[in-house]
């Protein structure tokens, strides 16, 4: 998966300020993710938890009320929304590490549950990011994460290749290839799918809302440069065709939920 690192590290650290006033869907998905999270942790010491890809730290005070014994490590690669996080959430104990997911900062079972919502589309190597999960959960313990599928804002892929042959739609991983990566000391708990339906009145809400989560074309397929202003006025044409009955400018997210558990060594 083509997705340009550098990029999503800059573009969400400018997001930092704006995300929260347009994440509400994210803030809905983290809140059923965590109604997927263990009871207890499998640790005789005193545990460890990580949010992997925090963001703006959201999560970090409901994963500390969870589990108030843990240690919290919160990690992102985005420099500029760790530094918000921490000026925001005021959480004891925590600690927060700018890292890239792919390459963790941790010791060989140092872990014993990684949460990350919403985080993980944008790894460019998930065979990578889940050798290293595996690597730093500790027997017993789980990775309980959402991420978003390939048919995730469909309906702006298809705007957009009635306007021009350019990547404008960042392309995320099928169930298959996030389920075939699976090293074999890692067991499927759970993987569920989840269809997501925003609407919006116009267009320009849709697209809006994307400048300000930070999360828009991270391919580094894209087109270099501006768009032209005849295939803008396509898109928008090809787009406005898809409204729906009621009148309203759709956006789905495909959203997979999963909990994967490293075996224990008995």
């Amino acid at each position: 998966m083509l997705i340009d690192k550098q990029k999503v590290a800059s573009s969400f650290s400018r997001a930092a300020v704006t995300y929260d006033s347009v994440a509400e869907l994210q803030r809905d998905v983290g809140h059923t993710l965590m109604q997927r999270l263990p009871k207890e942790l499998r640790s005789s010491a005193e545990p460890c938890v990580m949010d992997l890809g925090c963001g703006t730290g959201f999560f970090s005070p409901k994963l500390k009320q969870t589990y108030p014994t843990a240690q919290l490590f919160n990690v992102d690669l985005a420099l500029g929304m760790l530094r918000y996080a921490r000026e925001q959430r005021a959480v004891t104990g925590a600690h927060w590490i700018c890292a890239d997911a792919e390459h963790l900062p941790f010791a060989k079972g140092s872990m014993h549950l990684i949460f990350s919502s919403l985080a993980i589309q944008w790894c460019e190597d998930f065979p990578a990011l889940m050798q290293e999960i595996e690597r730093v959960l500790a027997p017993g313990g789980q990775f309980v994460f959402a991420t978003l599928g390939p048919n995730t804002l469909c309906e702006l892929r298809t705007a957009w290749g009635q306007a021009d042959r350019y990547t404008h739609v960042n392309q995320f991983l099928s169930s298959d290839e996030h389920l075939s990566a699976l090293p074999d000391s890692l067991s499927v708990n759970l993987f569920e799918e989840e269809l997501r339906v925003l609407r919006y009145s116009q267009l320009k809400g849709l697209t809006d809302e994307l400048k300000r989560l930070g999360a828009h074309n991270m391919n580094a397929g894209q087109q270099i440069g501006l768009t032209g202003r005849e295939r803008v006025k396509r898109f928008k044409a090809a787009y406005e065709a898809q409204r729906l009955s009621d009148g309203s400018i759709p956006a789905t997210y495909q959203v997979f939920y999963g909990v994967f558990e490293k075996r224990s060594m008995e």
